[in-house]
């Protein structure tokens, strides 16, 4: 049994969006409020997060996440990595180095932007990690397998991956014959659906409804929305049965 928390569920920006005044991000509702997008997974003896979004240290602060294991990376964007200098207190308690699992694309943006992480000479007190490349083989972090989903964002690859018997899709707009195979079968997906108006490089929610519905997977939660989704509740009461737009703070086990 493996449980998963939803610790954003926000485009790069966030929700509510800095300056703007639109009845979304002046919503009281809570589920209006809406983090950079990551997720956490954690069996009995093994917790892993993927993405270390800007909101990274509030969101482990938030869910109150005391151990850390290692960090799977999706890909090279900003708003999926920028929060990796926050891990520094895990290496504190534990006294071990962090497991960074990325494809090699990823793990150029990360040795550029924490290039002092990798200095020979670094100072104590400096995030201490241990790179692994991953790329389409399955792979296993302490007891939590994860299959690699090769995924298109316009023209970076990105990855999503198959946990379990859950898929996880972030930072898309196509997704390849051989690798919807990889997601088939699954009892949750959760599925990157940025907007209603259509976007070039991730899915609308309309494609991502149809891309859901084709699969005829039991659950379907929609994630890295942007301010312009609509409100929560207007928007969650339209979708078809079984789909749900995600919020920060859901958890389920699977």
């Amino acid at each position: 049994m493996l449980d998963f928390t939803i610790l954003g569920s926000g485009t790069s920006t966030g929700v509510p969006l800095i300056g703007c005044d639109c009845n979304v991000c002046q919503s009281n509702d809570p589920f209006d409020k809406r983090l950079r997008t990551s997720i956490k997974i954690q069996s009995a003896t093994t917790c892993v997060v993927i993405d270390t979004t800007p909101d990274f240290r509030y969101q482990m602060l938030r869910t109150q996440t005391l151990q850390l294991d290692a960090v799977v990376f999706t890909h090279p964007h900003r708003d999926h990595y920028a929060g990796l200098d926050d891990i520094r207190p895990f290496n504190f308690f534990s006294n071990k180095s962090m497991p960074i699992y990325a494809n090699a694309l990823t793990q150029v943006a990360i040795k550029r932007d924490f290039y002092y992480a990798f200095d020979e000479k670094k100072e104590a007190g400096l995030p201490e990690m241990i790179l692994h490349t991953i790329d389409t083989d399955p792979f296993l972090v302490g007891d939590i397998p994860f299959t690699p989903i090769q995924v298109m964002h316009r023209d970076m690859p990105v990855l999503g991956f198959r946990i379990g018997e859950v898929s996880y899709i972030t930072d898309a707009n196509y997704i390849a014959p051989n690798e919807i195979e990889k997601i088939k079968g699954s009892q949750i997906l959760i599925l990157n659906a940025l907007r209603k108006q259509h976007h070039p490089t991730h899915f609308n929610l309309d494609q991502a409804i149809e891309l859901a519905g084709s699969l005829n997977i039991p659950t379907v939660y929609f994630i890295h929305f942007s301010h312009q989704i609509g409100l929560h509740h207007e928007v969650e009461a339209s979708l078809p049965k079984g789909m749900h737009l995600a919020y920060d703070g859901l958890r389920f086990s699977q």
